[in-house]
């Protein structure tokens, strides 16, 4: 399961997603999470797809792969779906016992619900496979520059969030490992009821806990040690440009767009 988090790993490459400006893949992730929310029927979610399909294509990144990140939330997606079908009343009825009752509305809008989920997982799963943390970072940092006036914190913030990144694989990796080292020494974190599993994972999330407190202090150790002081007067060994790859990701960005916005008209 640990290794089905795809979340906050980088895959490197050099495809035409891998060079394209984190700033413009931010912003084209901005619209693409409420083109999510805006679409209207299934031919809108087979635009999407085409458009996930074709990305993924051309950041040579394997399907399989990308949906991995849906496994470990797939629980989730599953409890909406269900709760979406038994919860959400409409006008023809398909089913119905004692006080449960399905209608056909119901069912069409879990659907949509759950494959809401599987996009966003998707999409954002996308975006930090083919851009580095550090790349995340800048990005981040040089879009909220503005709020630089107001005397808002965006480098800390930026320099925060890409850190939790940064350490999810790193964690992942501690997880593993103290999984192991219990495993060894006779504990079960498989079989029993779910209070018997939740008393099981203990003696994981208290070393784990340990762990990644002490990594923390570490971390903050070295920076001090390095003479971090923030973003003041800060230079960049790697400048960000805006080129033909980012223009052409904003035209497929903004065709995709429009067709979601004409079936959704329609």
């Amino acid at each position: 399961m640990l290794k089905d988090i795809t979340l906050g790993q980088f895959f490197p490459g050099n495809s035409a997603v891998h060079r394209m400006d984190p700033r413009v893949k931010l912003m084209l992730m901005v619209v693409y999470i409420a083109l999510v929310f805006l679409v209207k029927g299934f031919l809108g979610y087979a635009i999407l797809a085409a458009f996930i399909a074709g990305t993924a294509f051309l950041s040579r990144i394997k399907p399989k792969f990308l949906l991995r990140s849906v496994k470990p939330v797939l629980f989730i997606v599953v409890m909406t779906f269900v709760l979406n079908i038994f919860f959400y009343r409409g006008e023809e009825l398909l089913f119905q016992w004692w006080i449960i009752r399905v209608y056909k509305e119901g069912i069409r809008f879990a659907v949509f619900m759950a494959l809401r989920l599987v996009f966003l997982l998707v999409g954002t799963s996308l975006l930090t496979l083919t851009t580095s943390p550090m790349a995340l970072t800048d990005a981040l940092e040089r879009l909220l520059k503005p709020l630089n006036a107001i005397r808002f914190p965006v480098h800390e913030m930026a320099m925060m969030m890409t850190i939790a990144l940064r350490f999810i694989p790193t964690l992942l990796e501690e997880t593993d490992k103290i999984i192991k080292a219990q495993t060894a020494r006779g504990a079960d974190f498989d079989t029993g009821n779910l209070l018997q599993r939740a008393k099981a994972m203990v003696p994981l999330l208290v070393p784990l806990f340990v762990s990644a407190f002490r990594r923390a202090d570490e971390l903050a150790m070295a920076m001090e040690a390095r003479c971090y002081h923030g973003g003041t007067n800060r230079t960049r060994m790697k400048q960000l440009h805006v080129t033909g790859i980012d223009y052409a990701g904003i035209a497929v960005v903004a065709v995709t767009t429009g067709l979601v916005l004409l079936e959704r008209l329609l």
